[in-house]
C-alpha cells in the first residue's frame, strides 16, 4: 500500500522540534546537515554536499517510462524542490515547550518546518519512485537570511545536479500571520520585493556639546539624511511602484555633552521592479553625499545589492494552483492581491528556471492571523499541523509536473495527504 503523508506525521513533528531546539545561523549548519542526511539515508538519493556551505543536494532518479519528451532533446524531465534551513539571531520568547536551547538563535522564520516538510516529501517521492516520469532534485539550502545561500548553491551546480538544467522549480514558505490557518497563498508575477542595503557613516569632527560651532556635528547631519531619504521616496518614486526604506540601525555618540567624530546608520531598501531598484542605487547615495557636502562633512556610502525581485512563472503558478485545488479544495487557496515586501534568494532560482513560490499559513487554528506575532518575531509560533500538508504538496508538485513535462497522464493527487 502506498505511503501517505499522514503516516509521517509523528516523524515530521519530531524532526521539526529537534531542529527547532538546535537552531544554526548562516552558511555553516553542521548539525542541521547531519539531520537531513539521516532523514535521507536509505531512500536511494544521489547525495552531494556543498563546498562553501553545509548544503545538501539530493537527486532521485524516476523509474517510469515517459511516452513523450521534455522539450530538451527527449531527455527525462527534471523538477527541483527547495527548502531553506538556517535560523535567525533572535532570542526566542515564544514559550513553546521545544524552544531554542541556543542562546541568541531561533527558528523565527519557520525554516525548520520547510526542512521537515522537504524531508517528508523525500520519503513520499522515494516510495513513488517507480511512478516518477523524471528526476527530482531536492535543494536543502543554508544562508537564506541575508547571506544568499541560493546563489552559492547555484554556483556549485544545484540547478544542473541531475545532469542538466531543471525544467521547473518550486519553493514554499510558512507564515506566522497574513492568512488563516492552512491557507496556501500564490501570486503569478512579482510575489516578493528586491532587497538591498544602505550603509552610511558621516565623518565629522568631535568637540564639546556646548560649542558645536567649533566641531563638525555628524549627528545633526545624519538625522537630516534619514528624514530626507523618506521624503525622497515620496517625491522621486511612483506610488504605484512602491519603495520601502527603513533605517533599522542608528548609532552615534557616547555622552550627551560630547559631539562624536562619526555617526552611522544602516537601512534596508525594498523595491518591486528593476526600474525602481536601479533608480534607487543612484538616488540614495546621491542624496546622502550632497546633504553631507552641504554641511561641509564627508561621508562613506556603501550601497549593497542583495536579493532581486522574486518573480514567479505564470504557467508554473497556475499549475501549482491546480494541484492545490485538487488536493485540498478551492477554499484552501488564496491568490494574493499584492506582493509581499519581504525578500527571498529563491528569486535567483526562479530567474534561472521557470518556477513558483507558495506561502502556507502556519497560524494555529482559531488564532487571528492579523494580530499574531509575525515571522522574525521572538514570539512567532508555527503550527505543526501544516507539516504533512506541506510535505504532500512538495511531493505532488514534483510528481504531477514531471508527468506533464513527460507527456504522460497523471490523475493527481498521486500523493495522498
Amino acid at each position: 500500500m502506498p505511503l501517505i503523508a499522514q503516516d509521517l506525521t509523528a516523524d515530521l513533528i519530531q524532526f521539526r522540534h529537534e531542529m527547532h531546539k538546535e537552531p544554526e545561523i548562516g552558511l555553516y549548519l553542521p548539525r542541521t546537515q547531519e539531520r537531513v542526511l539521516e532523514a535521507l539515508d536509505g531512500l536511494g538519493y544521489e547525495i552531494s554536499l556543498g563546498t562553501d556551505t553545509t548544503s545538501v543536494t539530493a537527486v532521485l532518479r524516476g523509474g517510469a517510462n515517459a511516452n513523450g519528451q521534455s522539450g530538451q532533446s527527449g531527455q527525462k524531465p527534471i523538477v527541483l524542490l527547495r527548502a531553506d534551513m538556517d535560523a535567525l539571531p533572535v532570542q526566542e520568547r515564544s514559550g513553546v515547550e521545544f524552544s531554542s536551547l541556543v542562546d541568541g538563535a531561533m527558528h523565527a522564520c519557520g525554516h525548520d518546518l520547510h526542512t521537515a516538510m522537504l524531508t517528508g516529501a523525500a520519503t513520499l517521492l522515494a516510495d513513488q519512485r517507480d511512478r516518477l516520469a523524471g528526476d527530482v532534485v531536492l535543494m536543502f539550502q543554508p544562508g537564506e537570511e541575508g547571506l544568499d545561500g541560493a546563489s552559492i548553491m547555484i554556483r556549485e551546480g544545484v540547478l544542473d545536479a541531475a545532469g542538466r538544467r531543471a525544467d521547473a522549480a518550486f519553493g514554499m514558505h510558512v507564515f506566522a500571520g497574513l492568512a488563516p490557518h492552512g491557507q496556501f497563498c500564490t501570486r503569478p508575477g512579482v510575489i516578493m520585493s528586491a532587497s538591498d542595503g544602505l550603509v552610511v557613516t558621516v565623518l565629522g569632527a568631535g568637540g564639546h556639546g556646548s560649542a558645536p560651532h567649533m566641531a563638525k556635528d555628524p549627528v545633526a547631519v545624519i538625522t537630516e539624511i534619514v528624514t530626507a531619504l523618506q521624503v525622497m521616496v515620496t517625491r522621486q518614486f511612483n506610488m504605484f511602484d512602491p519603495v520601502v526604506l527603513t533605517v533599522g540601525l542608528l548609532q552615534a555618540g557616547t555622552k550627551r555633552n560630547v559631539i562624536p567624530e562619526t555617526a552611522h546608520f544602516e537601512a534596508t531598501i525594498r523595491t518591486f521592479s528593476e526600474e525602481s531598484r536601479d533608480k534607487m542605487r543612484v538616488a540614495a547615495p546621491r542624496l546622502v553625499k550632497n546633504i553631507a557636502a552641504a554641511h561641509g562633512l564627508d561621508v562613506d556610502v556603501d550601497y549593497q545589492s542583495e536579493y532581486p525581485v522574486s518573480i514567479t512563472d505564470v504557467g508554473e503558478t497556475e499549475r501549482a494552483e491546480d494541484v492545490i485545488r485538487e488536493m485540498f479544495g478551492t477554499e484552501r487557496l488564496t491568490r494574493m492581491a499584492t506582493p509581499i515586501s519581504g525578500s527571498e534568494d529563491f528569486s535567483h532560482v526562479m530567474a534561472a528556471v521557470p518556477g513558483t513560490f507558495i506561502g502556507l499559513s502556519a497560524v494555529a487554528p482559531g488564532q487571528d492571523h492579523n494580530s499574531t506575532a509575525f515571522n522574525h518575531s521572538p514570539y512567532a509560533t508555527f503550527d505543526d499541523d501544516v507539516l504533512t500538508d506541506g510535505a504532500a504538496l512538495y511531493a505532488e508538485l514534483a510528481v504531477s509536473r514531471l508527468a506533464s513535462l513527460a507527456g504522460t497522464q497523471n490523475v493527481f493527487p498521486v500523493v495522498d495527504h
